[in-house]
């Protein structure tokens, strides 16, 4: 369960880092994202989704 907190953790500082560091750049993220098709984000999240599941996998063992 420690892990998942700190994974979590993670996560919130590198969404922080990108809106505290470069605002426009996430709002150009966020345009970008709003015209992409379902279909294309939907492909997108299961691919990180493979490739985070893999990541760990490999480092934990």
């Amino acid at each position: 369960m420690d892990d998942l907190g700190v994974a979590i953790g993670l996560v919130l500082v590198i969404e922080g880092l990108v809106w505290a560091l470069a605002p426009r750049f996430g709002r150009r993220l966020l345009e970008a994202a709003s015209e992409t098709p379902e279909s294309t984000l939907r492909l997108a999240g299961i691919l990180a989704v493979t490739a985070g599941v893999l990541l760990v996998w490999l480092i934990r063992g």
